[in-house]
């Protein structure tokens, strides 16, 4: 019996003398590199007994598992940008499209051709299939272009997507991600719930030694209710649930999913890390999971290395300060400052981007027992100061009891009265009640991630001082982002880059730094002067407000007025884009594009899909457009319609080639196939330069006109003839336009059978083929097939008018088919089989 053999990785301290020892002691396996690390082997075809000869290696210094099944965290199930201001943030900083960078989305395969990445996938010939639906959401959710429709946009919609499979959960090659320009990697994906510091999480954190600028984003995982069977937080309910070894990792970013009110999910994974690390170290809305979450952070990402790039003559930053930007930027969630559940909080695209743009960081190195000192001047009446350290720490030993390697400090002190703050720390004891506890100030001897806040901060001069506590592997370069905030109000939604549907709800969201207070909220019509209230007092820490938008299309502002301060938003636009309709599609007579009058606007902009956006075709005051044999070469369009003056954001984008019209036809079908009088439903997509619609019934040598409808007026029509006498008949419509052309409709076939009737056909047949049986009678029928010598050879039991017979291995020669009705009389008909 052949014995079962495994594969695992092993961490070595020598892999030259380990190969030599594996060739002497377990000359049966094979060894193999499978990441850029010389020290991380593969080792294959290990049987059981090997296992413990393996471990006791003087080579080998950790054994972990191999490659694991994958899964993506769930399916995209809804998509909202405003959640975390990243339509915001579109709106306000419209050059930052992620263009000139590249992302990778590692799991299965996303479409290389949605029409929403068009001409933006980096070697999609090699992208064979078949595609996955999460895939392609993720991608949609990081850089969507909005081609197929405004919620098909992502956060960066210029980017370039690469794909890559999660078959291999160890980093690609660093270098192959280098060539093709990848700055972020996106993992919205998981395996069981583990907590151990890896090979996968050790060679993660070398990674982004190597390439600093790469920036890895991870899902947190959906088991935020189960509770780990391993580590040192076995057996503690509902935390350090994270799904994958590779999610322990430091220099890489975990995301756990709020729902849109900001809650954090109860599915959300949640820490600590394995060593009691904070993790995930950010949250984002998800509602169908951490997947969604990850790919809006991916995006996001991808906005702040390119407001750094276009700043720094092309220089990335590196992913600490990238990693700094957001987490400082992040709006807190739950208990007070930092927790296990929510991380440093909320991602805010736009406090993300504007720290970037306006420079809000620092960079600097330090090594053991040095210091650096930055400062910052705080204004008068300020609500919040923060500030985030971060560095990308070296890897540690696989299995390491503690993953930080180099450990640094943060300190914030008042120049002006000498006071003192430490970092936020949580206690990281195993046990419920100790996790759920609130932040103290204190050192922090575990994250490579330290934050400071100080609420309503004194004016004056602070100084922010970063010192080498434990530096063995210096110097080591850091990331520090800080903000100050005064009291103060920030629309998120609505935007003037969407619309808002009217007579509907609408989620308004905003973000308010200052106490607990009411505000009015009010709206007006753009070109009026007087405010209509819409509540009188709305409470702004929760940052929405659900609103029962008027049934009316204009541009519009609101506001919220607190006290003597009024806080007004951008102007948007109230209305329902219209549904896009083919009218007709003739390979001589061009396609007709058509869609219903919106009230209250009088132009539309139609686009066609250019290279890799929609671009504006025509402006027109017409319901309409006509495009030429030429243009028709372009198949996908949108309209938008105009208000004001404003664009507003289209409908969904169509193939005007698969919409079901023809050339003006939609269907044209029998309402009975078996009848004495028959009658047809007609339907068109069009009525326009039509002159005249004509039902023919085919006849010897050609067709003849049997009912004609003119002018063409309506849409659907019914059509009618009646049969002369039992038979099979053949019908079309013919359609002439106003210029003489004529077009066809397919031909559509009838049976005039009598009430004790019975049509066979083909007959003859060929043996093998199906014989279709038309019955007069509605009721049930019996079918007996037998040979020329009365032999029974076929029995078939029917209730429609068209029946089938098998004749599948019968001999070609005559039959005799017996038909009878239930309670009925026999009716006898000679078939022909060739």
């Amino acid at each position: 019996m052949q014995q079962h053999t495994r594969a695992v990785r092993v961490s070595v301290t020598d892999p030259a003398a380990f190969r030599q020892w594996a060739g002497q002691h377990l000359r049966t396996v094979r060894v193999s590199q499978p990441s850029a690390s010389p020290h991380t082997l593969a080792v294959a075809g290990l049987r059981t007994d090997m296992l413990a000869q393996l471990a006791a290696c003087p080579f080998v210094a950790f054994v972990d598992v191999a490659d694991r099944q994958a899964y993506p965290e769930r399916q995209l199930s809804n998509s909202d940008l405003s959640v975390n201001a990243i339509g915001a943030a579109q709106a306000h900083f419209p050059e930052l499209t992620g263009r000139g960078l590249t992302v990778s989305v590692k799991e299965l395969e996303f479409n290389p051709n949605d029409i929403d990445f068009k001409g933006r996938v980096l070697n999609p010939s090699a992208l064979a299939g078949p595609a996955s639906d999460h895939a392609t959401d993720m991608a949609t959710l990081i850089a969507g272009a909005g081609n197929s429709h405004p919620q098909g946009r992502g956060v960066a919609r210029r980017v370039r997507l690469a794909s890559s499979n999660f078959a291999r959960l160890l980093p690609d090659d660093g270098q192959q991600l280098a060539q093709a320009g990848v700055s972020v990697q996106n993992h919205s994906y998981g395996v069981a719930i583990e907590n151990y510091y890896g090979v996968e999480s050790q060679e993660y954190d070398r990674q982004v030694r190597q390439f600093p600028a790469l920036l890895h984003v991870f899902s947190s995982g959906n088991s935020g209710t189960q509770t780990s069977a391993a580590g040192p937080y076995a057996g503690v309910a509902g935390v350090a649930n994270l799904t994958g070894q590779f999610k322990m990792s430091k220099n890489t970013l975990a995301v756990g999913a709020t729902d849109p009110s900001g809650l954090v999910g109860a599915r959300s994974s949640r820490g600590p890390a394995y060593d009691g690390r904070v993790k995930p170290e950010l949250v984002a809305y998800g509602e169908a999971g951490s997947s969604e979450s990850a790919a809006l952070v991916s995006g996001l990402s991808l906005l702040v290395q390119q407001a750094y790039r276009d700043q720094n003559s092309g220089t990335l930053p590196s992913a600490a300060l990238v990693k700094a930007v957001l987490i400082n930027s992040a709006n807190d969630l739950g208990r007070p400052e930092v927790d296990y559940v929510s991380g440093f909080g909320q991602a805010d695209a736009l406090g993300a981007i504007s720290t970037m743009l306006d420079r809000r960081f620092f960079s600097g190195t330090t090594a053991q027992g040095t210091e650096q000192v930055f400062t910052l001047t705080v204004p008068f009446g300020q609500q919040q100061l923060k500030a985030t350290l971060v560095w990308n720490d070296p890897e540690a030993p696989a299995n390491a009891a503690r993953a930080l390697v180099n450990d640094l400090d943060l300190e914030m002190v008042s120049r002006s009265t000498g006071q003192r703050w430490r970092p936020w720390v949580l206690s990281s004891f195993a046990h419920a009640d100790s996790l759920a506890l609130p932040a103290r100030r204190r050192p922090d001897h575990l994250n490579n991630i330290e934050q400071i806040t100080l609420a309503v901060p004194a004016a004056g001069v602070y100084e922010l001082r970063v010192r080498g506590f434990g530096v063995t592997q210096g110097p080591q370069s850091f990331s520090l982002a800080y903000e100050v905030n005064a009291p103060d109000l920030e629309w998120v939604s609505p935007q003037n880059t969407g619309n808002v549907r009217p007579g509907a709800a609408s989620t308004l969201r905003w973000y308010w730094s200052g106490p607990a207070t009411m505000a009015r909220l009010e709206y007006r019509p753009i070109g009026q002067t007087q405010w209509r209230l819409v509540d009188a007092a709305v409470p702004l820490v929760p940052n929405r407000f659900a609103w029962g938008t008027p049934d009316t299309t204009a541009l519009a502002q609101l506001r919220l007025v607190a006290g003597n301060r009024a806080f007004v938003s951008d102007t948007f636009a109230l209305v329902q884009a219209p549904a896009l309709q083919v009218g007709y599609t003739c390979a001589d007579g061009g396609t007709l594009l058509q869609w219903a009058q919106v009230p209250g606007v009088g132009q539309y902009q139609v686009y066609q899909l250019g290279a890799t956006t929609l671009e504006p075709f025509a402006l027109t005051a017409d319901t309409a457009a006509l495009l030429s044999p030429a243009q028709m070469a372009n198949r996908h369009y949108a309209v938008a319609p105009v208000v004001q003056g404003q664009v507003a954001n289209p409908g969904s984008t169509i193939d005007f080639s698969t919409q079901g019209t023809a050339c003006y036809f939609r269907s044209f079908r029998p309402r009975q196939l078996v009848t004495d009088s028959v009658a047809f439903d007609l339907e068109l997509g069009s009525v326009f330069l039509l002159k005249s619609v004509t039902l023919e019934r085919r006849v010897s040598g050609g067709y003849q006109a049997v009912q004609t409808i003119t002018p063409v007026t309506q849409l659907a029509m019914l059509l009618t003839d009646q049969l002369p006498e039992p038979s099979r008949y053949h019908y079309r419509v013919q359609l002439e336009t106003t210029s003489g052309q004529a077009f066809f409709s397919q031909e559509e076939e009838v049976d005039y059978v009598g009430a004790d009737d019975l049509l066979v056909f083909p007959n003859p047949a060929d043996a093998g083929t199906n014989l279709s049986v038309i019955s007069g009678s509605q009721d049930e029928i019996i079918m007996k097939l037998y040979d020329s010598l009365g032999r029974f050879q076929r029995i078939g039991t029917a209730n429609g008018s068209v029946n089938s017979l098998d004749t599948n291995g019968l001999r070609p020669g005559v039959y005799l088919l017996r038909v009878q009705t239930k309670d009925g009389p026999t009716t006898t008909r000679r078939v022909v089989l060739l």
